[in-house]
């Protein structure tokens, strides 16, 4: 699975454009999902844009309550409403720079586990936990909510590690490190739910991820895609880091 989050980024016009683009490219399914998460706003619009087409939405965040006296947040019906199949959960910029909890995200998650949609759960560490070494200790808390969930609940959900010192710094972690990382949720998610939901699951790598290094990344054996930031605002670029991960797939 490609993912392209688009963050605070891109007006009508622009979303427009891109969006014609990336369809004109993938007019049909090809050998990964690809997604991408426009902001708020445009989320109408991309879905009218993208219907029935290769490519599928998804929103960057949610509430976690269906509706009420929460101004200006959005809840998981209105997200299907307007033809959302994804919505990020836990990316390291709302828990960083808006504070979210691990339980607040936690609820974002059921509450887009029982609206149907697919979440992408984010986790990761910072480079001050990486260095001290507390890097598994970190991701570790950050799953342990999942506990709560049912396996059919954890069939829906897709995961995303994002080194949090990786994301828009041009840095990105060294093929083995992403791996090695994956392997440790990997083997998290076994010891919790089985190998068979193990297996299945879709564990993406985020941070930094361009063409040029796509296809190291996609090498590895528990590397299932990418969260691409940047990358995903240029419909070359975003194509690029498309095709090469089509090109890793085994027939």
């Amino acid at each position: 699975m490609i993912a392209g989050n688009w963050k605070m980024n891109n007006g009508f016009a622009e979303t427009r454009e891109l969006i014609g683009e990336l369809n004109r490219k993938f007019s049909c399914k090809i050998k990964v999902s690809i997604a991408i998460f426009p902001s708020f706003p445009y989320l109408y619009e991309s879905s009218r844009l993208l219907d029935g087409k290769a490519i599928r939405l998804g929103a960057q965040n949610l509430h976690w309550e269906t509706k009420g006296a929460f101004t200006g947040e959005v809840s998981s019906m209105m997200l299907r409403d307007v033809g959302c199949e994804y919505v990020i959960v836990g990316h390291s910029e709302r828990r960083h720079i808006f504070k979210e909890s691990d339980e607040q995200i936690l609820l974002k998650l059921k509450a887009a586990l029982q609206a149907g949609l697919h979440p992408i759960l984010c986790v990761g560490e910072t480079l001050a936990e990486r260095e001290k070494g507390s890097m598994e200790q970190v991701v570790r808390a950050q799953l342990k909510g999942l506990s709560e969930l049912t396996p059919e609940e954890i069939t829906n959900l897709v995961l995303a590690y994002e080194p949090v010192w990786a994301i828009g710094t041009g840095k990105t972690a060294s093929p083995e490190a992403a791996q090695n990382m994956h392997a440790f949720i990997r083997r998290w998610i076994r010891k919790q739910f089985g190998n068979y939901l193990s297996d299945k699951m879709i564990i993406l790598y985020g941070g930094s991820v361009k063409p040029e290094n796509i296809r190291e990344l996609m090498d590895r054996p528990d590397i299932d895609g990418a969260l691409v930031g940047g990358a995903s605002l240029n419909a070359d670029s975003f194509s690029a880091i498309i095709q090469g991960a089509c090109e890793t797939v085994k027939e």
